[in-house]
């Protein structure tokens, strides 16, 4: 999908947010990385040959003190209709969490079978080549209760990408204490594999308009946040009224949201900040605006977080979005960092471009020059300083200027 024009009213600055500025490798359209999209055919995610020893991918563990709970669950919105295929809307969301004992618990995929299958088929790759990782959650692990009540972030993801895209700084928030809750946007994302092994794929029509896919996005997110409303309160909001995980109806605080994205999901961040009031603070992962909300005030708190080459003085929707922040503001860049090195496309596909034909100079066009491990670690501290100040009242020092340990962020002032 092009980033499209709409006829949304340029602002004072003279910038339409839904005009692309030239040469924006940040546009949503470059959020699949360097290698086109393959479409996937059913046969092509058949069992073929295996290879030797196919590529055990591995992702980076979390740094918090406690271990990850995690469960998925679907989530039916009988109040809207799908707008890209009709009928009720669904939405696939992943909770992640501080867990107590995880013995006995298994540590979810990355992605499931189906979906996992119908990712690598769409680069090109099979089951047989790459082993998709394990994450850190264990599925259904009793929640850490004696943390009290967990603040919840909300993650959005970019443009016809996964929810797994996230799962490194989901992973990593939750080992720290928070209630992440990452979240596929059915029809816009690539795939999303429901229960009954039931796969759904990009149905997205052609020249949608960016402005349009965010308010769609926003909505999901409203939703999502009524349905951890109906978790606090006792009830089970999925569809087939899965197992929820011991503890976590007292351990929900819907009193404390925060809300983050990448690329178009940043982008999703202030459009749903727009929407649902409910949302404490927000931060934005080197996504372009879209539409009319970064011309509208924003009365909370809200991080800019950009690659290496982007940033608000290049970014026309982002000088917009500043102008109009009236609470707290923030805006650091990570150089050395590209567009697709906040999302887990940064420590995935450098183990895969063996296989993926990648030389060493398309990688570093594509995901910087800053060491992917590196780049996971410094996303990571600074999301968290920022989510820590704002819904946890615990002031970091980090967010005050450069700090010496890690030199790869600069302030734009």
């Amino acid at each position: 999908m092009a980033a499209g024009k709409t006829s949304d009213t340029p602002t004072a600055t003279g910038y339409s947010p839904d005009e692309p500025e030239p040469n924006t490798n940040w546009a949503p359209e470059n959020d699949e990385g360097p290698l086109a999209r393959k479409s996937v055919h059913p046969e092509a995610l058949a069992s073929t040959r295996a290879a030797a020893s196919p590529l055990q991918l591995k992702m980076p563990a979390p740094t918090g003190p406690y271990s990850v709970g995690m469960v998925g669950l679907h989530l039916v919105d009988s109040s809207r209709t799908d707008p890209y295929v009709g009928g009720k809307r669904e939405v696939m969301v992943s909770l992640w969490y501080p867990a107590t004992s995880t013995s006995g618990h298994y540590q979810a995929p990355w992605q499931p079978s189906i979906s996992g299958a119908h990712f690598l088929a769409s680069r090109g790759l099979s089951p047989q080549q790459v082993t998709l990782p394990r994450t850190a959650g264990h599925v259904l692990a009793p929640v850490k209760t004696s943390l009290g009540k967990l603040p919840v972030l909300l993650y959005s993801t970019g443009l016809h990408s996964d929810r797994s895209m996230g799962t490194a700084l989901a992973q990593d928030l939750a080992s720290r204490g928070y209630l992440v809750v990452t979240v596929d946007h059915t029809h816009d994302a690539n795939e999303v594999q429901f229960p009954g092994k039931r796969l759904e794929v990009n149905r997205m029509p052609a020249g949608s308009h960016s402005s349009d896919t965010l308010k769609v996005r926003a909505a999901d997110i409203k939703f999502v946040i009524n349905a951890l409303g109906k978790i606090s309160s006792g009830g089970n909001p999925d569809a087939g009224h899965a197992t929820l995980p011991s503890g976590l109806a007292q351990s929900v605080d819907t009193s404390r949201i925060g809300m983050f994205g990448w690329s178009l999901g940043g982008a999703a961040v202030d459009t749903a900040m727009q929407l649902d009031k409910r949302i404490d603070a927000g931060a934005n992962l080197d996504g372009q605006f879209f539409g009319t909300a970064p011309s509208k005030d924003l009365d909370r708190p809200f991080m800019l977080f950009s690659s290496g080459s982007h940033n608000r003085n290049n970014d026309g929707s982002w000088r917009t979005m500043w102008s109009h922040l009236k609470g707290y503001r923030v805006d650091v860049q990570l150089h050395g960092a590209a567009h697709l090195s906040f999302s887990d496309q940064e420590w995935m596909v450098p183990q895969e471009a063996g296989l993926l034909g990648l030389s060493k100079a398309q990688l570093q066009q594509a995901y910087g020059t800053i060491d992917p491990n590196r780049a996971v670690q410094v996303q990571r501290v600074y999301l968290a300083a920022f989510f820590d100040q704002e819904l946890r009242h615990k002031h970091s020092t980090l967010l005050d200027g450069p700090a010496d340990k890690y030199p790869e962020i600069s302030f734009v002032r």
